[in-house]
């Protein structure tokens, strides 16, 4: 299957060719770690874990490599661990600094693992590739990319000449059109710093300029270039970083190495919005991943609506999808947990491979279960009528392969959808119906309706029978008092 993917670089949808298919190799831009990740820290990591798996099972999960680092140095850890040590806290600055970063990685593999992102082959730290960057600053200084000044050093932005390629700008759009530090010992208020000086209250490390710390740009550089080599196939993250960050990379990476490419595809997932919003604590829409789990939304379903939205189209987070999603995946789980998974459908697999239409796919998903349903009308036991018909077994286990691929389906997401036995409901609710049609006073049976719906289930009565279905905001505790 050929992989098309929308290169930012060249502004089109490119046939996706490995430098070496036995190596495919991967970096994308992690979080910097301090606080909670919010649901648009998650949306690239969900975006590139489905870019992995089908990386993985086009080349062969050993030929692939993908990195996501931790920024564990940065001015906002710093100032997070100032405010713990004001309130109080005990222990020096850098103890806190340490502690913080702990805490935030934890929270934050927990928390992508809660929505079924894979771990990369490799989360590495920026802390420990200090030696790697101020190695990379000292040959842009030699060979004149790369200034001292007043205790920082700075990348020269007019010695690169191919400087702002990836955002499709000039330089004097990119100052009229950012923030830019103006700084008197800058030459051009674009340049940017690779290193900066700290004071003792603040890490540091020894190098040729002093005691300091790295800017964030040269971080992702170093990390890259000591994983993946001086070219490699695939850089990523949210379009929010196309300028400064990935365009700083470019710049520094490639005057450092000329010998290399750095990445040859870049791909950025657009941002998210909630209720038709940008997400901002102002408007009392920002939630973290967390908040989410906390309020008992399954991680499959926070998934299923971070997917159900191309990539590359800004993405609405609202209770409508939230609900949709879990009634969605209820089904799939009742349908398919039983079934044997066979190979990915074609058809799905085309979608994913041209440029990651998980939207696309997770439609044709949806159109199988909904036939499935209708097919089958009341039946509670979908596996008994499956076992009785080899051809929608077979399927059933393309779509169940197919499900997988996309991180669904999968032990890790838990048994959260796991279907109860509903069938003392659903013969107690069938009984009311027959006396009903006989009293022609069906209010019995209204208000058993009503009071499963208000249980979260999903309730279905045709002249087959009746069936009863989990759905959105399923409680069994309810179920039971009913």
């Amino acid at each position: 299957m050929t992989i098309s993917l929308t290169n930012t670089m060249t502004r089109r949808k490119d046939r996706f060719e490995p430098i070496d298919p036995d190596d495919v190799r991967m970096y994308i831009c992690g979080p910097t770690v301090y606080d909670r990740a919010h649901l648009g820290n998650a949306r690239p990591a969900v975006v590139f874990d489905v870019l992995f798996r089908l990386l993985r099972h086009t080349y062969g999960a050993e030929h692939v490599t993908y990195v996501r680092n931790f920024t564990d140095v940065d001015d906002k850890i710093n100032a997070t661990a100032q405010a713990r040590k004001e309130a109080g806290a005990e222990g020096t600055l850098e103890q806190l600094i340490a502690e913080r970063t702990e805490e935030t990685i934890g929270w934050y593999l927990d928390d992508m693992g809660a929505v079924g992102v894979m771990h990369p082959n490799h989360m590495p730290r920026a802390t420990s590739y200090i030696d790697h960057m101020i190695e990379m600053i000292e040959i842009l200084i030699e060979k004149g990319h790369a200034y001292e000044a007043a205790q920082h050093v700075l990348f020269s932005v007019d010695s690169y000449d191919h400087y702002g390629r990836l955002s499709g700008r000039s330089v004097e759009d990119m100052i009229a059109g950012s923030r830019v530090e103006v700084a008197p010992y800058k030459k051009n208020p674009m340049d940017f710093v690779l290193w900066k000086p700290s004071d003792d209250d603040l890490p540091g490390w020894d190098s040729p300029w002093g005691g300091g710390r790295p800017g964030w740009h040269i971080e992702c550089s170093a990390m890259s270039h000591e994983l993946l080599g001086k070219s490699f196939d695939i850089h990523g993250g949210g379009n929010d970083l196309i300028f400064p960050h990935h365009e700083n990379e470019i710049a520094q990476s490639r005057c450092t190495y000329p010998d290399g490419d750095f990445a040859h595809v870049w791909l950025h997932n657009e941002m998210l919005q909630v209720e038709g919003k940008k997400m901002s604590k102002s408007l009392g829409n920002f939630f973290t991943v967390h908040d989410l789990l906390s309020r008992d939304v399954p991680g499959e379903v926070i998934r299923f609506v971070l997917l159900s939205t191309h990539y590359r189209k800004p993405m609405d987070w609202t209770e409508k999808k939230r609900e949709e999603a879990e009634k969605t995946l209820r089904r799939w789980h009742r349908l398919l947990d039983p079934v044997q998974p066979g190979q990915p459908d074609p058809d799905i697999l085309a979608a994913l491979s041209d440029d990651l239409n998980t939207a696309s796919a997770l439609n044709m998903l949806g159109q199988f279960g909904q036939a499935l349903f209708q097919k089958a009308g009341a039946t509670w036991d979908f596996h008994d009528y499956l076992r009785q018909d080899q051809d929608w077994m077979a399927r059933a286990g393309e779509v169940k392969a197919s499900a997988q691929l996309l991180g669904f389906l999968v032990p890790d997401m838990g048994d959260w959808a796991a279907s109860p036995d509903l069938a003392p409901w659903e013969r107690r609710l069938a009984d009311l119906r027959a006396a009903a049609m006989e009293s022609k006073d069906f209010s019995g049976v209204d208000d058993m309706k009503a009071a499963l719906v208000a249980a979260g289930v999903e309730v279905r009565i045709s002249k087959e029978g009746v069936a009863l279905t989990p759905g959105t905001g399923f409680d069994l505790k309810k179920l039971q008092d009913l």
